[in-house]
């Protein structure tokens, strides 16, 4: 389905399985204030509220399964699947990314 983003099926999974959290895998360390690839100055978040991320256009998820995660109360975790660990880290609590809740 076109209209149905992965990032969508994701959540809407999380969601139906009574998951503690989705786990998103990115290129980068977590949630940026800006394209850190294009912005040298860009801040990582540690935390955000989805109200944050969807008010600041953060590139973190498309609008609609930002939306159906804060219905539902489901946190979302932002890591960089590429880093060495951070998967490990992001499971057992430890700070890696940014949490988005």
């Amino acid at each position: 389905n076109p209209f149905f983003t992965t990032d969508t099926a994701a959540s809407l999974r999380g969601i139906e399985s009574n998951a503690d959290v989705v786990i998103k895998g990115t290129k980068v360390d977590g949630v940026y204030s800006a394209d850190p690839v294009k912005d040298p100055d860009a801040r990582l978040f540690e935390r955000l509220t989805y109200d944050e991320v969807i008010e600041k256009k953060l590139a973190v998820m498309d609008t609609t399964a930002i939306v159906l995660c804060r219905d539902n109360h489901m946190p979302v975790k932002v890591y960089n699947m590429n880093k060495p660990g951070a998967l490990l880290r992001v499971v057992r609590g430890e700070n890696e990314g940014t949490l988005v809740e």
